[in-house]
Order: structure tokens, then sequence, then C-alpha cells
């Protein structure tokens, strides 16, 4: 009975050591080969940010036309480091998923640790609305680990938090982006920085998700159309102009740093672009979308985005059935999924269709993908050019481990895998 009674204990504490051991962000058995963390540990740090002089859309009126304010923003920081062998690789983020509870979410990165001497390129990335800057810390990890310097931006009046009149929002997105990129830039200058030249300023990609989406595409050339700066539900007295396609202030602001945007589930492609304004945006760019999202819209939304920057070369993979939220932390049974969620709590950040750790995955290897071309000059095209639909790819491979010339299947992702995606790809006109 004793050999049971231990046998039993030994059972449980090896399943809790690997329940406990599988964080967000972690890789599958079955994940596609680029989605496993790259050569580097993680450090993460915050650093506080002031945009002066700002537009404070929000306390917008007739007898105040033109109010401004010093715009606060949080940035999170995630860079290579070094850590020691009797430091843990792993931190927590509070954060605020639904209702008013905390959440407590595991990572694995090391605060405050020290950063390795290399330059690496930066990405920013902006989230949905409302979110945080630690909503996407499956990506912004696994990215940093792979080389580069990863910034996400907690947006004022955007926020789980601070959540305030859509007008900020629609109004900031690409100027909070633009100062973020000019923020990290000084840093990088600067030799009381940890970032002190150990960041590739010149070579800048952008990620963005929903709203962050909408942002990092006007951001990175797509203007306004007027008829988005004219909606009556929009940003009052006509402020949007100032990031509308043809105007002399928008294009001014156009950064060169930029070279690649990785935009998942942009919103507002049918309300605030149209055909013309959309040929400004000329970067490489990827498009994420779920085949029924119900917030940005597909046919009529995101797929928009894809077939109209016709002077960008472009990619764009569809999860089929999947709504909007593709791009999210995975939630887990602890502690991120609680007894107190109603359905609307949790199908706010859930995947309905897909399971979400697996969707962490996919964004995972693509992101790799698609920034190493763009930003590290890496050999990765194999890994975009794939047959149009999932489901048809033909897994032919020899014994030897050689393919033959009719596989099909596709690339980084194992056998039996690639199932439920579209792939679409043009080259700039």
């Amino acid at each position: 009975m004793r050999k049971i009674v231990v046998f039993c204990f030994i059972m449980v504490s090896i399943f809790m050591f690997s329940v406990d051991n599988f964080l967000v962000g972690d890789p599958l058995p079955h994940a596609p080969e680029l989605s496993y963390r790259g050569d580097y540990s993680v450090g993460v740090r915050t650093v506080e940010g002031l945009n002066k002089n700002q537009i404070d859309i929000l306390n917008y009126s007739a007898n105040n036309t033109n109010p401004r304010y010093d715009r606060p923003l949080t940035l999170e920081v995630w860079y290579p480091a070094i850590i020691a062998e009797n430091r843990n690789e792993l931190t927590v983020y509070v954060d605020e998923y639904y209702a008013s509870d905390a959440i407590y979410t595991k990572g694995r990165a090391l605060r405050n640790a020290e950063p390795v001497k290399e330059k690496f390129p930066l990405i920013v990335v902006s989230h949905g609305y409302p979110g945080t800057r630690f909503m996407m810390s499956y990506l912004t990890e696994n990215l940093a680990s792979k080389g580069y310097i990863v910034v996400a931006i907690d947006h004022t009046e955007s926020t789980v938090r601070d959540q305030k009149g859509f007008a900020s929002t629609l109004l900031n997105r690409p100027l909070d982006i633009l100062y973020t990129i000019n923020r990290i830039s000084d840093l990088s200058k600067s030799i009381n920085s940890f970032l002190y030249n150990i960041v590739d300023i010149d070579n800048v990609g952008l990620v963005g998700y929903s709203m962050g989406g909408y942002g990092v595409l006007n951001a990175a050339g797509a203007g306004f159309s007027q008829a988005g700066v004219n909606l009556s539900w929009g940003v009052p007295g006509g402020h949007l102009s100032i990031r509308q396609a043809g105007n002399l202030e928008y294009i001014k602001s156009l950064d060169s740093r930029i070279k690649a945007v990785f935009a998942m589930a942009p919103w507002g492609g049918n309300t605030f672009w149209d055909e013309e304004s959309m040929k400004g945006l000329t970067v490489p760019t990827f498009i994420l979308a779920g085949e029924n999202d119900d917030v940005s819209g597909y046919e009529n939304g995101i797929k928009l985005f894809f077939d109209r920057a016709i002077n960008a070369e472009r990619y764009m993979l569809v999860f089929e059935n999947a709504r909007h939220n593709i791009a999210l932390n995975a939630y887990d049974l602890d502690p991120l999924v609680s007894i107190n969620m109603t359905a609307d709590d949790y199908l706010r950040y859930d995947e309905p269709s897909w399971d979400n750790r697996r969707l962490n995955n996919i964004v995972q290897h693509f992101t790799t993908a698609f920034f190493g071309i763009y930003l590290k000059d890496i050999d990765y095209e194999d890994y975009l050019d794939l047959v149009f639909l999932s489901n048809s790819g033909v897994w032919s491979q020899n014994r030897d481990g050689s393919f033959n010339d009719n596989h099909t299947h596709w690339k980084g992702f194992p056998n039996r895998t690639a199932l439920g995606m579209r792939f679409f790809y043009e080259q700039a006109k």
C-alpha cells in the first residue's frame, strides 16, 4: 500500500511540474518549426514616455477646438539578455483581462537583466481596444529571443484600465507608434540607458492587432480617406486630417525606418480607407485574418487591405472558421481562467473555434519568417512560398528524409498539421 501511495505522489508531482512549466507561448508538441524560441535569453524592462503637446481630443468642444496635453505612454521592452546560470528566465506580468480582476501571467523573461551588447532591429507592438502591453507577451518574448528589441505600448485612454472615448484611439494610435520609435531612438543614443547602442533604429518592424492593426497600417503609409476624416462619430473637428492621405503633414510624418508591417485582424478597412488611400502603403505587409471575424469583418474589412494595397508586397494568412481573437495570449487553466468570468468576459479574448495556444505558435512561426526576411535578410522565403489551401498540401518524403518534387505540405509544419488555413500572396505593382 505504501508503494502505491508513493507512486501516486510521484506521478502527481510529475504532472504538476509539467503543467507548471508549460507557460503561455511555449511550443506545443506539434508547433510549426519557427515558433520555437531563438538563441537568446530574454530580458524585460518598463520605460515611461511623454509625448508632449498633443491634441487632447477627448476635451474638444466648440469653445475649445484645439485642446492640448502632454500624453503619457508606458512601454514594455523585451530584449536579448545575458542571464547568469543561477538566475531563472522567469517573470510575472500583472495585467487585467476582464472585469476588474488582476491577472498574473508567467513569462519567460528576466526583469532588468543585462542586455546583450549587439545591435538588433526594433519591433513596435500595438494592442487592441481596449487592451494592454502584455496581451501578446507570447509573441514579444519569442521575437526578442530571436534577436529583436521588442516594444509594446500601453496606449493611454485605450487600455483595459483607462478605456475612454474612441476618438482618442482613432487619432492617437499611429501617433503613439511613431512617438515610440523616436523614444527608443533617443534611448539608444543615451549612454545612461540600457538600450544604449544596441538598437538598429534604421530597421523597424510594426505589429498591430485590431485597432493596433489600424494604427500600424496608417503609420506605415496608408493614409486615411476623406470619408474617414469626415465621419460624424469619428474624430471631431476634422483633426484626423493630420493622418489623411495627401495631407502634407501626414506625408512629412512618414518614417523611412519602418521596413515591414504585420497587421493582425486590422480594423476599419471599409470605413477609414478607400481604394486610392490604400495605395500609399508600400512596405512589405503581412495580414492575419479570421474567416468569420465579426469585429473587423473579412470580405468587407480585412481582405480589403490585402486587395487594395497594390503598391506593397503583401501576404495574408486566413484561419478558417476563426473570429476576431486570433492574436492574443492563450488562456490557461491557471491563472487566466476564472470562475468569476461570464461568457462575454471569456469570449473577449478567446477564439471559439481554434486552440489559442495553437494560434500563438502559428503567429510566432509566421512573424519569425516575415521579419526574418525583411528585417534580418534571413533566407526564410520557403516558409512563405505556400500552396493556397493548407488542406491540399501533400506530404511526400523519402526514407532518407529528403522530399519529393510533389511535396507541397506547408514548410515548417509537421506532417498532418497544416489544416484549416488559406494563404495569399501578391507582389507590389
